[in-house]
């Protein structure tokens, strides 16, 4: 007999899980904006810069936005957010080496 594996006991159990990675997320996405006048100065980038990799950042979001839509139908919204989180995570922990 095939059993699958339950994250989750139940469909409405997700919501708080998904609601503590929300958080998680957003705690590193802005823990590095107290570092960045040090970050700036360590790897020699002027305003415009940082400017511009946040302007570049926001559209980055916009268009992954239009790609992820379509996958999430197709793959599902759990996988496709467990791929991110995995990816994100390497360059979010080697901030600590700037």
């Amino acid at each position: 007999r095939n059993q699958t594996v339950q994250l989750c006991p139940a469909p409405h159990a997700s919501f708080p899980l998904f609601l503590v990675v929300f958080f998680h997320c957003l705690l590193h996405w802005f823990a590095i904006a107290p570092l960045l006048s040090e970050i700036r100065d360590d790897i020699g980038i002027t305003k415009q810069d940082v400017w511009t990799s946040s302007i570049v950042g926001v559209g980055g979001t916009i268009l992954m936005r239009f790609i992820m839509g379509p996958m999430c139908d197709k793959y599902g919204a759990r996988i496709l957010f467990l791929l991110i989180l995995s990816f994100a995570s390497i360059p979010t922990a080697c901030t600590g080496f700037v």
